[in-house]
């Protein structure tokens, strides 16, 4: 009785994803790739692994059993990975970093620029995202994170303390200027649909106009003119056409982390970025606060 690696860890993922779409997808690959070393699988251990129904693939016991070892599997396999990895001294090979989109158009690319000139043979792959990659399985070397905790699995290091405040276009700035009473018009994000908190007395007509559920478009709605934007200050004045308004004061916003699992830590590509990083942070840090 001999099972493939490979098709072990592809039953491990239809019963984890529970369907053969959603075990292509998390493998790379495509469905019938999956139903193959399924198929392939069951030849080998002679048993039935999955019961064919309309509704999808449902997993016998014999499975069930088959993912639970395959899981302790995958682990000393991404275990043994993230340690090679951390005892990596060569500045050359692929690092994968991971950060939201905003912070990378908005402020991360003169580091990405600076680290590339700098290390030229390490290939840099940014995965763009506000999604928190899971670094213990290895879907990103680094991440920066707008957090107000690194998490308690992972070492991490704080880069920056920011704060948010309230923006607009130049002519809604001027509107405010001259009729602090006016109706202020709000863009929120859907998340948190009412007005914010901390609003100036001097300013006490205020109304939610929109709500979005993506901060670029935020963004690209104040600078249209459709209303006033809470958001960090690094992006409002990093924002072409905004100005900040007194009507929101500066207040307390999650910090700026870079953080990574602790095995893979020690890795001399990891800490030639994170040196860049840090050095480019304490220089701009007083664009994040007031």
């Amino acid at each position: 009785m001999n099972v493939a690696w490979d098709d072990l860890r592809t039953v491990m993922m239809l019963v984890r994803h529970g369907s053969l779409a959603g075990a292509a997808d998390a493998l790379g690959v495509n469905y019938t790739t999956v139903a193959r070393r399924v198929r392939r699988a069951e030849k080998a251990l002679n048993q039935l692994l999955f019961e064919r129904l309309p509704e999808g693939c449902r997993p016998t016991e014999a499975a069930h059993l088959l993912a639970e070892h395959a899981v302790q599997m995958e682990n000393t396999e991404q275990s043994m990975m993230r340690q090679l990895q951390g005892a990596e001294t060569e500045l050359s090979g692929v690092l994968t970093i991971t950060a939201p989109q905003l912070l990378i158009a908005s402020f991360l690319s003169p580091v990405i620029d600076q680290f590339t000139k700098a290390h030229p043979r390490i290939d840099l792959r940014i995965l763009a995202t506000n999604d928190l990659l899971d670094l213990t399985r290895l879907e990103a070397d680094l991440a920066i994170r707008v957090s107000r905790s690194p998490g308690d699995t992972l070492t991490g290091l704080r880069l920056l303390k920011q704060q948010n405040a309230s923006f607009a276009n130049q002519d809604i700035a001027e509107q405010i200027a001259s009729d602090p009473k006016a109706i202020i018009d709000w863009i929120v994000y859907d998340a948190h649909p009412n007005v914010p908190k901390g609003i100036g007395s001097g300013f006490p007509n205020n109304n939610v106009r929109f709500r979005f559920d993506d901060m670029v478009a935020m963004v690209g709605a104040a600078q249209a003119g459709l209303g006033v934007v809470r958001m960090p200050m690094f992006l409002g004045r990093a924002s072409a056409g905004l100005v900040q308004v007194p009507v929101l004061p500066p207040q307390p916003y999650a910090d700026i982390w870079v953080v990574g699992h602790p095995d893979v830590w020690p890795s001399q590509k990891l800490c030639a970025f994170r040196d860049v990083l840090v050095r480019y942070c304490k220089i701009h840090r007083r664009e994040f606060v007031a």
